[in-house]
Parts: structure tokens; C-alpha cells; sequence
């Protein structure tokens, strides 16, 4: 019995097919040849080229017909399954409403934050911080404060709530929104402090003081301030430089001139931010944001406390050491006094501070001879009288610095005492 898939019912017979069973052949037909014969196809000869050189040509094979990859099928069933997963997600995490589908949040569980990461960190020192408006000739002006003590006190910059030199009038509006009137303690325009008063308020959070002096360049600090009137603004950055000697308030500014001994900082300080502060990773006030450094080379106060530009990055704050010694003064006496070196240098020499006369108080002192030029205090460049100025009033009275001082074509290291004057000198005079 032939196979199935032959096409003839008899299946084969040599090289030839029989017919079918009960069909006759047509008269004039050609004999059909029996069971027993072969038909046999003449096939013509092709003359094979001679030669040579001469290849045969050979028909080209059909390619073969490759099977469908199993990889083509992997790929499939994991499109399928994602799709199918993300349909099965929709639907658990939204709930059907009419038809409609509703989203739910992934997860309701409180999101834990370390200690020391800026959200903690601004959670517990928001209440400590105010935000002032003060009213001034007719105009108002916006500034920050930090929070010192249970009876109301609160510090903030000189420039602040006396922006035209003189006080205007204060009012205080603490993170819970409530606002209240401010009194003036004291202010100090050398050092661009001053310290106000709200009484009858309960419920101050006053702000943990740190120390300037255990920073290092580098560390991480945060701001926080109202910028242009943006009440709980906070921006981060490091402690770009320490002991950075510069004066703010210029020659045009009402508010005076100020001698400062900065922490220089790149966290974003704007207008607004003025006597708010500048924290550690620890949460704790390591200096009073005062200044910016204005992109405008023309500005007659490039450290300027009324420049209306916004931060590059350089910013300054009055270290808190220095703001906490002037505040307690202007809180027990209502002025402060200033660290003095004794001595009166020439402002317009430049490449060092040059002594051009040394006070009566330290004459019995051989330390300093007029002419000395000065080029650095316990190791922090000076390059003009400013300078120095700067780094003297930043130090606190009755400790012993050490100048680097060119005398005669030599250097000489010197110990010179500092004390304080209530007096209120000369530019020239340290």
C-alpha cells in the first residue's frame, strides 16, 4: 500500500504514473504504456564550455527557510506580561468610581528623615526665626532675625531696621503668622548689628548659638531668609572661606560703614535675607547672613547691603561669635564697644596696611613703629588698611594677636594686645 502523501492513489511506478482504473483512452490517442513500462523524458544536452578558465555554472540553491526564533517568542510573552502587569496595577491602585478610575498614592507611610539632613534641620529652627518689615522715611524694607532669648530679644543686621541711618519702625512676623510691633534695643553700625524687642508674646523658640570658630571650609551650612519678602526661604550650600575681611555699606549707604570679619558662603543669600541665619549640619547659628558680593564693578558698594541683585554665590555672614559679643552689650548698656589695636594706619596704601601712628595708650608698647606695614594677622592675608580693620574688630578685646609686620626689609612675627574702646574713631584708626 503506497504511502499517504502520494499523489496518486496507486502510489509510484518507476519513473512514470498510471492512470486511473476505468478510464478509457480516446481513440485517437497515443498507446498509454502499461504497468510495466517506463516513460522516459529525453533530457537535452548542454555543450560544457572548453577551456581553460572556464567555470561550470552551477544553479544557485533556494535558501532554506529558517525557523522563527525562540527568542521572538521570549520577547512576546514579555511585552504581554507588562502590559498585562501594568493593567493589573492601574486597577489596585485606583479604585473604580463610576466608570472612571480614581489613582491612590503607592504608599500613605510617613517618610523617615535621619538627623542632620536640611529638612530636619529646618523643621526645628523655623520657629526661631522672624521675618521684619520696617518702615523708614516713607519706605519699607524687609529683613530676617533669629530669635535669643525667652524675654524677646532678636538680633539682626544694622542695615535692617535703620536702612536710611536712622530707625523706623518695626514689625515682627513670626513662622505661626502672628505679627507684632518691635522696639529698638540697640544697634551698631560699625559691626551692622542691632538688637530689637517684642514683648508679650509667648511661646519663643530661641535658636541654638554655636561657634565660628569650630567651622572649617567646606563644611555644609544652611540659610534662611526672606528673600524679595519670600517668608521660610531656604537655600544650602558650604563654607566657601573664613576670615574674609571686608567693608559694607559704602560711601552712598545710609546705614554706615561696617567693618566685617565674614564666613564667606556659596548658599544663595538675597536681598531679604539680611539677619537671618546661616546653620550648621548640627542646626545651630554659626553666623548672621549680612552681605553679597554684587556682580556690578561699579558699584560704590560692592559688599553691598543695599544692592538689589541677586546672588552669584558669594555671600557673607558676621560670625556668631563676634554678633553674640555685641549683642549682649547692646542688650545690657545699649552700645558696644569696639576692638581696637592702637595704632592709625593709611587707608589709600596698597600691598599691606601701613602704621602711620601708634596711639598714646600703646606707646609703652614696642610692638608697632609708624612705618611697620602689616601683612597679616594670625595668618590671614592683609592688603590694605581695611584689612586689618576688618580682622581687628572681628577679634575679641583683651586677646593677644600675633601681625606678620615688614620692617626694614624684614618680617617679623609681633604679639600685640587688643583692647576695647567705647569710642567711636576714626576710619583709619584701629
Amino acid at each position: 500500500m503506497s504511502p499517504r502523501w502520494w499523489s496518486h492513489p496507486d502510489g509510484p511506478v518507476g519513473h512514470g504514473f498510471r492512470l486511473p482504473p476505468g478510464r478509457a483512452a480516446a481513440a485517437d490517442a497515443e498507446p498509454v504504456p502499461s504497468a510495466f513500462e517506463t516513460v522516459r523524458v529525453p533530457v537535452p544536452r548542454v555543450p560544457l564550455p572548453r577551456g581553460p578558465g572556464r567555470a561550470v555554472p552551477v544553479a544557485p540553491r533556494p535558501a532554506p527557510r529558517r525557523p522563527v526564533r525562540i527568542a521572538m517568542g521570549a520577547v512576546a510573552a514579555v511585552l504581554s506580561a507588562g502590559l498585562l502587569g501594568g493593567c493589573i496595577g492601574a486597577l489596585v491602585q485606583g479604585t473604580r468610581q463610576g466608570g472612571r478610575i480614581t489613582l491612590q498614592p503607592a504608599s500613605e507611610a510617613p517618610v523617615r528623615r535621619s538627623p542632620g539632613t536640611t529638612a530636619s534641620i529646618v523643621r526645628a529652627v523655623l520657629p526661631g526665626v522672624v521675618y521684619l518689615s520696617v518702615n523708614a522715611s516713607g519706605t519699607t524694607t524687609t529683613g530676617t532675625g533669629i530669635v535669643l532669648d525667652g524675654a524677646g530679644h532678636i538680633l539682626t543686621n544694622n542695615h535692617v531696621v535703620a536702612p536710611q541711618g536712622s530707625a523706623g519702625r518695626t514689625t515682627v512676623t513670626f513662622s505661626t503668622g502672628q505679627r507684632h510691633p518691635a522696639a529698638l534695643v540697640g544697634r551698631d553700625v560699625a559691626s551692622d548689628l542691632a538688637v530689637l524687642q517684642v514683648k508679650g508674646v509667648a511661646g519663643l523658640h530661641p535658636l541654638a548659638l554655636g561657634s565660628a570658630d569650630r567651622i572649617e571650609v567646606g563644611d555644609p551650612v544652611v540659610a534662611i531668609g526672606a528673600p524679595f519678602g519670600l517668608q521660610g526661604t531656604v537655600t544650602s550650600g558650604i563654607v566657601s572661606a573664613r576670615d574674609r575681611p571686608l567693608t559694607s555699606g559704602g560711601t552712598d549707604s545710609g546705614a554706615g560703614l561696617a567693618y566685617l570679619d565674614a564666613l564667606q558662603t556659596d548658599a544663595p543669600i538675597n536681598p531679604g535675607n539680611s539677619g537671618g541665619p546661616l546653620l550648621d549640619a548640627a542646626g545651630t547659628v554659626v553666623g548672621l547672613n549680612t552681605a553679597i558680593r554684587s556682580a556690578d564693578s561699579d558699584s560704590s558698594d560692592p559688599f553691598g547691603v543695599t544692592d538689589r541683585s541677586g546672588s552669584i554665590g558669594l555671600g557673607f555672614a558676621i560670625p556668631v561669635d563676634q554678633a553674640m559679643r555685641v549683642a549682649e552689650q547692646l542688650i545690657n548698656t545699649g552700645r558696644a564697644g569696639h576692638t581696637v589695636l592702637g595704632a592709625t594706619v593709611d587707608l589709600a596704601y596698597q600691598g599691606g596696611a601701613r602704621v602711620t601712628a601708634v596711639a598714646p595708650q600703646a606707646v609703652g608698647n614696642p610692638a608697632l613703629h609708624p612705618g611697620d606695614v602689616v601683612v597679616a594677622l594670625d595668618g590671614a592675608a592683609v592688603t590694605s588698611g581695611d584689612d586689618l580693620a576688618a580682622l581687628v574688630r572681628g577679634s575679641a578685646p583683651g586677646t593677644t594677636v600675633v601681625l606678620t609686620v615688614e620692617r626694614d626689609g624684614e618680617t617679623r612675627e609681633l604679639p600685640v594686645p587688643l583692647r576695647s574702646t567705647q569710642r567711636d574713631g576714626d576710619a583709619d584708626s584701629l
